[in-house]
């Protein structure tokens, strides 16, 4: 199941015992900042989870699954999740 942001915000007023609204107040800009510093070419760290980068995808040959025909990707930028160390030895214990 996926945690959906109103979930993720009902969580986080619950853990520090404030409304709802204080919480989404809270998140809100982390969301904006991080995006902010990936697009100009730095990373984003949320601690205990991880680490957001942006890396370059490069131009590729795919091919059209309906017809077969050969066809062009174009590079692209993607952003990648580098998981903290605590996480995934949470999970692997």
């Amino acid at each position: 199941m996926a945690l959906t942001k109103d979930q993720l915000i009902a969580d986080i007023a619950e853990a520090i015992d404030a409304p709802k609204t204080t919480a989404r107040n809270a998140l809100d800009p982390r969301g904006h900042s991080g995006a902010e510093q990936l697009d100009h070419g730095g990373a984003s760290t949320l601690p205990g989870i991880g680490k957001l980068k942006v890396t370059e995808r490069p131009a590729r040959t795919g091919r059209n699954p309906s017809t077969g025909a050969a066809i062009e990707i174009p590079a692209k930028k993607v952003i990648k999740l580098v998981v903290a160390k605590g996480l995934t030895d949470a999970v692997n214990k």
